[in-house]
C-alpha cells in the first residue's frame, strides 16, 4: 500500500528529538555538537524516523542548557558553526530526513544584547519590568522576579538568567518573525516552540494562588498568543515543502490544547496527557478518547528532555518490568493516529540516571531548589554508542562526557544491541519499519474492540493493536496473523505486552 500524496508529511511522522549536548561529540570536548549529529545521521535513517528535532544550539551562556538564548541567528562555538548547521541540513535532506529546530520565544538569555541594553535603561519595554514584584514564582523554584541596580524588578518565569520578553511590544513580534525567516531560508522544515503558551501574561500581573499550567490563568495561555501563531502560520505557508510548527503547550484541558491546533495556527501541539498517564488501561483509554475527539492532529510522546524516562517511570523498582512496559507502550504509541515523537536513547531502553553526584548536576532546577529537586539531568546523560571507553563512544577515546554515564550503559550501547534480535534497538527498528509499511496507510481514526478492563484493543482498518496492562494473560482478538509483538505471544497476550495483529476487513 502507498501513502496518499495529499497527506502532509508531519501528520503521521515519527520525529526523533536530539538533545544536542548529549547525542554525539565529534570535537572531543565532552559535549555533543552538530558535527557529531551529522556523523550519526545514517543511524537515524536506518532506525526509521522521518525527522529530527534539535534542541537549542544557539550562542548561550548555558544557564539552562541552551534555552537561554543570547543570539537567535547563530551557532554556539560549543556546538560548531553556521557552516556545520548548513552541512547537517543538507546531509539530512539527502538521507530523506527533515529537520526541526527549537525556537525559544518566551524569554532570552540575560546576556542577549536587548537585555543588556535594558539594564542600561534602553529599550526596556522589550522585557517585563515593574517597580515592585507580585507573588509569582519561578518554575525552577524561588521568586520569579529579580531586582536590578536602579531598584526595578524584571520577570523571569524560569531562571533569573532567562528574562521574559514583553510580547505586547510589536518590536518583539517582528523580531521573531525575522528569526523564523532566517532559519526557514536555511532550509529547516519546521520549529518546536518552547513554552508556547507562555508568551503573554495578564496585563495587570495580578497575584495568584495557583501557578500551575492552567487554561484560565494570568500567567499562562493568554488569548493574545493565538494572534502570534496566526502570523507564524501565515509565514510558514509562504514557504514550499510543507514547513510546520509544533508547540510545547502545557495546559489542564485538551479543549484548550486544541485551540493552538487550528487551520490558521500551529500544525501540532505536544500531547503531554499521554506522557503523564500511569500504566493503566483505563487511564490510557481516557487519554486516547479525549485526544482523538478533541485535537485535530494528535501527537504522542513518552519521554523528552524535561521528564523522567518512561522505562523508569513504568518500572517502579523492577527494571525488567520497566523495559517490558516501555516496549509495549511503543507499539501502542506507534499504532495511534497522528505523529509520534521519540526521545534520543529510548530506542536503547535507557533508564533515568538517578544517582548522579551533586557536583556533576547542572540543571538550574537542582541548583535553585538547593538540591531538594533532582532536576532533569538524569534524562540528559550522553547516550552510549560503544561498549567500551571513557564515554562509551559518545566522545573520542580518552574524553569524559559532560555528565557521567553509569556502568550499565555498556550493555545498552548501540554497538552491543545492533544485530541482537532481542534487543530494544532492533525492536524499535522492526516497529518503525512495520509502521512505515502499514500504519500510515490505515484510516486516521480508530475503533475500540471488546476487551477486559485491564486490556486495550483498538483497530485502524486491518491493523489491530492490543496492550495488556493487567497482571494476568488475556485472550488475543480474532486475527489472521501476528505482525509484531513486544514480547512472546502464543495463544494469549501476557501482562505488560502489546501486539499488532492483522485482521480481515471486508
Amino acid at each position: 500500500m502507498t501513502r496518499h500524496m495529499d497527506i502532509p508529511w508531519w501528520r503521521d511522522a515519527v520525529v526523533y528529538e536530539i538533545y544536542v549536548r548529549s547525542f554525539a561529540d565529534a570535537s572531543g570536548d565532552g559535549v555533543g555538537d552538530l558535527a557529531g549529529i551529522r556523523e550519526r545521521l545514517p543511524y537515524l535513517r536506518d532506525l526509521g524516523v522521518d525527522a529530527v528535532w534539535l534542541t537549542p544550539f544557539y550562542p548561550s551562556p548555558m544557564a539552562d542548557g541552551g534555552y537561554d538564548v543570547a543570539d537567535y541567528r547563530g551557532v554556539d562555538p560549543l556546538f560548531g558553526t553556521l557552516a556545520d548547521f548548513d552541512a547537517l541540513v543538507a546531509d539530512a535532506h539527502a538521507l530523506g530526513l527533515r529537520v526541526l529546530v527549537d525556537v525559544v520565544p518566551n524569554h532570552s538569555s540575560s546576556e542577549h544584547p536587548w537585555f543588556q541594553a535594558a539594564l542600561r535603561g534602553e529599550g526596556r519595554d522589550r522585557y517585563i519590568f515593574r517597580d515592585r514584584p507580585n507573588n509569582w514564582q519561578s518554575t525552577f523554584s524561588g521568586p520569579a522576579w529579580t531586582q536590578v541596580d536602579d531598584g526595578s524588578w524584571y520577570l523571569h518565569l524560569f531562571a533569573p538568567e532567562q528574562p521574559d520578553f514583553n510580547w505586547r511590544n510589536p518590536e518583539v513580534r517582528e523580531e521573531f518573525l525575522d528569526i523564523l525567516r532566517f532559519w526557514l531560508d536555511k532550509g529547516v522544515d519546521g520549529f518546536r516552540i518552547d513554552v508556547a503558551m507562555g508568551l503573554f501574561k495578564a496585563e495587570d500581573l495580578p497575584d495568584v494562588r495557583d501557578q500551575s499550567f492552567m487554561s484560565k490563568s494570568p500567567v499562562w495561555g493568554q488569548p493574545e498568543v493565538h494572534d502570534v501563531y496566526r502570523d507564524w502560520r501565515a509565514l510558514l505557508d509562504t514557504y514550499p515543502d510543507e514547513r510546520m510548527a509544533v508547540g510545547e503547550v502545557w495546559t489542564d484541558t485538551l479543549e484548550d490544547l486544541a485551540l493552538y491546533v487550528r487551520p490558521d495556527e500551529l500544525h501540532q501541539s505536544f500531547n503531554f496527557a499521554w506522557l503523564q498517564a500511569p500504566w493503566s488501561a483505563t487511564a490510557f483509554r481516557k487519554v486516547i478518547d479525549d485526544t482523538v475527539a478533541t485535537v485535530p492532529f494528535a501527537t504522542w510522546v513518552l519521554s523528552n528532555h524535561d521528564v523522567v524516562r518512561h522505562r523508569t517511570r513504568y518500572g517502579t523498582a523492577d527494571p525488567g518490568t520497566g523495559m517490558a512496559r516501555a516496549r509495549a507502550a511503543l507499539l501502542a504509541t506507534l499504532a495511534l493516529p497522528g505523529s509520534a515523537y521519540l526521545y534520543q536513547g529510548e530506542e536503547l531502553g535507557l533508564p533515568e540516571v538517578e544517582n548522579l553526584p551533586p557536583e556533576a548536576r547542572q540543571d538550574p532546577v537542582f541548583k535553585r531548589s538547593k538540591g531538594e529537586l533532582p532536576g532533569r539531568d538524569g534524562c540528559r546523560v550522553p547516550i552510549p554508542w560503544s561498549a567500551r571507553g571513557d564515554s562509551y563512544g559518545f566522545s573520542p577515546e580518552g574524553v569524559k562526557p559532560w555528565l557521567p554515564q553509569p556502568d550499565e550503559f555498556a550493555e545498552l550501547s548501540v554497538a552491543r544491541q545492533t544485530g541482537d534480535p532481542g534487543s530494544m534497538l532492533e525492536f524499535y527498528r522492526r516497529a518503525l519499519a512495520c509502521r512505515r509499511e502499514l500504519a500510515r496507510t490505515v484510516p486516521y481514526g480508530l475503533e475500540w474492540l471488546e476487551s477486559s478492563e485491564d486490556v486495550l484493543v483498538f483497530a485502524r482498518g486491518p491493523l489491530v493493536c492490543a496492550i495488556n496492562c493487567g497482571t494476568e494473560p488475556a485472550p488475543l482478538p480474532p486475527h489472521e496473523s501476528v505482525l509484531l509483538s513486544s514480547g512472546p505471544v502464543g495463544g494469549s497476550l501476557p501482562p505488560d505486552t502489546a501486539v499488532w495483529l492483522r485482521r480481515a476487513v471486508s
